[in-house]
């Protein structure tokens, strides 16, 4: 039996309506936010990168395709995984039904990861993926985006993420369900180490092209992709919530394994 608090219908308008006027306050406070983010200033990209993609060598303003704006999604697949992070997998899975809308409205789209490009062309074939996805495997471009970093910046806590500066990492296995037990299985499920794991991180940035100069306009870490995850922004609404213990979801192609295996 449910121990949630069960009411009349009159008692579930009375929540519901006060509850709407707190929804309509964050819907307000997130257009402001959106003007804050669009008021920042644009910093110019002077560093030349270059990417591989499906269709050869590319400049970071090639990756706009005509458009006046690009949005790069910062995909933890770092050169020595096996697979793309889990988390950024179940995030990409909506990039699919997106893309072509902000195409059509002059922004580009493009993730973009370390791992060698046939590693990405792969691992998109396998989960069905049709967004652009290049390769930054030679050029800084994940490092001086804050997403790539060295064993030498973690072992000595050179690490700036998220706009915070980390210690050194320090790695204690963890107890079944507890985070560092998740940290080892999104590791394992990458074909890695944790510290290994650990020195690619996700994000997205935003750039503006005009009059041949690119600039970088935004750009955000950690939980701030967390409006990006449609999945939860449907949980969020769902009777229990997230309801989260340990590591629940998998790729999308997985599930069907893991089920035969209960």
């Amino acid at each position: 039996m449910s121990k949630h608090k069960i009411g009349s219908r009159e008692e579930w308008l009375t929540a519901r309506m006060e509850l709407l006027e707190a929804e309509k306050e964050l819907t307000r406070r997130s257009d402001e936010l959106a003007k804050q983010r669009q008021a920042l200033p644009w910093v110019k990209v002077d560093k030349d990168y270059e990417f591989d993609t499906d269709h050869g060598r590319a400049s970071l303003k090639d990756l706009f395709n005509g458009r006046s704006q690009l949005i790069v999604y910062h995909f933890m697949f770092g050169p020595d995984f096996k697979a793309g992070c889990p988390s950024c997998s179940s995030i990409a899975d909506g990039f699919n039904g997106i893309f072509v809308h902000l195409e059509n409205h002059d922004v580009a789209f493009s993730a973009v990861s370390r791992a060698p490009l046939a590693k990405l062309q792969a691992y998109k074939n396998r989960m069905e993926w049709k967004f652009p996805w290049a390769s930054s495997s030679h050029s800084d471009f994940n490092t001086d985006f804050s997403v790539a970093f060295s064993e030498a910046e973690q072992r000595h806590g050179g690490i700036t993420y998220n706009y915070r500066s980390e210690t050194a990492f320090e790695w204690r296995p963890g107890k079944e369900g507890g985070g560092a037990a998740v940290e080892e299985q999104f590791a394992n499920m990458c074909g890695t180490d944790v510290p290994t794991f650990h020195r690619d991180r996700p994000g997205m940035s935003a750039f503006a092209l005009e009059d041949g100069i690119v600039y970088h306009t935004y750009s955000t870490y950690s939980r701030g992709v967390d409006g990006l995850w449609n999945m939860y922004q449907w949980l969020d609404r769902a009777p229990l919530g997230r309801n989260e213990t340990g590591l629940w979801f998998r790729r999308h192609d997985e599930y069907e394994a893991c089920s035969k295996l209960k």
